[in-house]
């Protein structure tokens, strides 16, 4: 590593310890990270936490923060290995920490899945996205643990699917500990949903990680997009509607403007709430 970027490394440590309030103190080997259990990370991982963000910039600094932070909850996580998930996001997704995170692309070229880690944040129940590296400098290897992993996925994905058909009239939910979008990804739901349809596709609206409808010629075409806008970056899902096959998950054309040709549509000649006499 060359002189130039260890001082902008150093900075951005020393922004992060100030600005963040985390206990982090450089030195010419790397930088202690206190709190319950000392760490010492090597300026190599400093620099692969930074990325390709500029270490000066409120991104490096937001990026290194958030590395500090989840570092020291692995390392005080028991059974770590064992909280590890697969989940699911759309290409693009806010919450999205790059290619390098990709594990698998879902046919069809919206869901990428990649690897998080049950109970590391402040919500013991929320599965919180590994940014890539992170996970192998807490010397755990993913892809010895991969096949695993997409195992237990289509498990619960088989029973939530059973669930939904069992009372096709509700919304899809979260099973377990993986969201509307993640268990997309499961070929077995995938399957189970669409056996049921005579076509064997279905369209759906998910347009937030935790819920997500079927069969959209009952909803507003427009519902997808605005319902995406009006949640939260992070808790987003899709923000158009999809089609669902056991194959693929595909994403609906961008041509057209489903809010205009719904705004179109005429009036109903007779109010639907009142009774004809």
């Amino acid at each position: 590593m060359d002189a130039a970027r260890l001082v902008e490394l150093r900075r951005c440590v020393l922004a992060v310890s100030v600005i963040d309030g985390i206990d982090a103190l450089a030195n010419d080997d790397g930088v202690q990270l206190s709190g319950r259990t000392v760490l010492r990370l090597d300026w190599a991982e400093i620099d692969d936490a930074v990325g390709a963000s500029d270490p000066d910039s409120d991104a490096g600094r937001r990026r290194l923060g958030r590395w500090f932070r989840l570092r020291s909850r692995l390392t005080d996580l028991p059974s770590l290995t064992d909280r590890l998930r697969v989940v699911g996001l759309p290409h693009g997704h806010s919450l999205h920490p790059g290619s390098a995170w990709v594990r698998e692309r879902v046919p069809g070229g919206a869901l990428d899945i990649g690897v998080g880690v049950l109970g590391a944040g402040p919500d013991p129940d929320e599965v919180v996205i590994a940014p890539p590296g992170l996970l192998a400098a807490c010397s755990v290897d993913v892809s010895t643990l991969w096949r695993d992993l997409l195992f237990s996925l289509e498990q619960k994905g088989r029973l939530a699917a059973a669930r939904f058909v069992d009372d096709p009239s509700g919304p899809l939910r979260p099973f377990g500990d993986f969201d509307v979008v993640t268990l997309l990804a499961s070929a077995a739901f995938r399957a189970e949903l669409c056996a049921a349809d005579p076509l064997g596709w279905r369209t759906a609206a998910v347009p937030m990680r935790q819920r997500g409808w079927l069969d959209l010629g009952r909803i507003d075409p427009a519902f997808a997009a605005a319902a995406a806008r009006a949640t939260e970056p992070y808790e987003r899902g899709f923000d158009r509607a999809l089609l669902v096959t056991p194959d693929e998950v595909v994403l609906a054309s961008t041509e057209g403007n489903a809010a205009a040709q719904a705004l179109q549509d005429p009036p109903a000649s007779v109010n639907p709430w009142l009774r004809r006499t």
